[in-house]
């Protein structure tokens, strides 16, 4: 039967600096702690335009359409005006 692998003396463990490793993987860990409770305050904002009467649905749209650049936002609505022509709608 082998013999169970001592552990290393050092925190070097298969060429890998344990430490670092760690420190990275606890990093993340928090980053993904707080993306999760990012995500549930925008839920309730969400919520609360929904509340208030608004339609998510629209406001989800609007929000995507100010990350975007004016000039792709314009050609959207270019093309989807023309489409809605070509299919009369409008």
């Amino acid at each position: 039967m082998a013999k169970a692998a001592e552990k290393p003396a050092d925190d070097q463990t298969y060429g890998i600096a344990a430490d670092r490793l760690r420190s990275l993987v606890e990093r993340i860990e928090r980053l993904e702690e707080e993306r999760k409770a990012l995500a549930g305050d925008i839920k309730d904002i969400y919520g609360e335009a929904k509340s208030a009467g608004f339609d998510v649905k629209v406001l989800r749209q609007i929000i995507r359409l100010r990350k975007q650049d004016q000039a792709e936002v314009e050609e959207q609505e270019s093309l989807l005006d023309l489409y809605k022509r070509a299919l009369g709608m409008g």
